[in-house]
């Protein structure tokens, strides 16, 4: 069923985003950016159990029963955070009954990058990629929605899912991944407010971690 909070001016956001070598959780109450609040920490030897005792940190219970959304990224990124943000967003989901959507780093951060470039509708596509240690790329398609001449307004859309490619078409433009933690939590905060209204409660059960290289694949 589509979920559909009552009184869409009064609902509370929670991003969970992690890099190769960050994470960081973002809330926002009721889409007001003033209102937003951060945290972001690079990984330690123990992120496992750090990752819990800093979201107790970061948000408090009375805040966590408001939100009525949240959103997470999948990667490609640290494969192990990616897989331990996706339980931690998954499971409080399920603890408070609200929906759960995803994105992958790359979809993030695909704006920042399109605005960098001056990329715009009139030239509508390009990748986005990652050099892997061995041959080949971590690579992912994305396509300008609209005809937006402001670089901040654009509407991108995913058109293919990072995946292993072993060669980049030299006629197609291209661009390095770059994680920015504050800039992408925020792209997270907007991209999950503005999908609102098009997740259900148990959207949770299709969640799952990214990583192209993982022996899964």
């Amino acid at each position: 069923m589509t979920y559909n909070p009552k009184g869409i001016q009064n609902y509370h956001t929670l991003v969970i985003h992690s890099t190769d070598n960050s994470f960081g959780f973002g809330y926002r109450k009721n889409n007001n950016i003033d209102s937003d609040k951060f945290f972001i920490k690079q990984f330690d030897n123990d992120l496992c159990n750090n990752l819990i005792v800093e979201f107790n940190k970061f948000i408090s219970k009375e805040n966590l029963q408001k939100v009525k959304k949240i959103s997470v990224s999948i990667g490609p990124a640290n494969f192990n955070a990616s897989r331990l943000i996706v339980v931690l967003a998954r499971t409080i989901s399920q603890q408070i009954n609200c929906p759960l959507d995803s994105f992958s780093t790359y979809q993030i951060m695909a704006k920042r990058i399109a605005s960098k470039n001056n990329v715009n509708a009139y030239r509508k596509s390009f990748w986005i990629f990652k050099n892997l240690k061995r041959k080949g790329f971590i690579a992912g398609k994305y396509e300008i929605c609209g005809n937006e001449k402001n670089s901040s307004d654009l509407i991108i859309q995913e058109t293919i899912l990072p995946k292993v490619v072993k060669k980049l078409d030299s006629k197609e433009l291209s661009f390095e991944a770059s994680y920015d933690d504050k800039k992408d939590l925020k792209e997270l905060l907007d991209l999950s407010n503005k999908n609102l209204l098009n997740s259900n409660i148990d959207s949770w059960r299709k969640v799952l971690p990214l990583y192209p290289i993982s022996p899964i694949n």
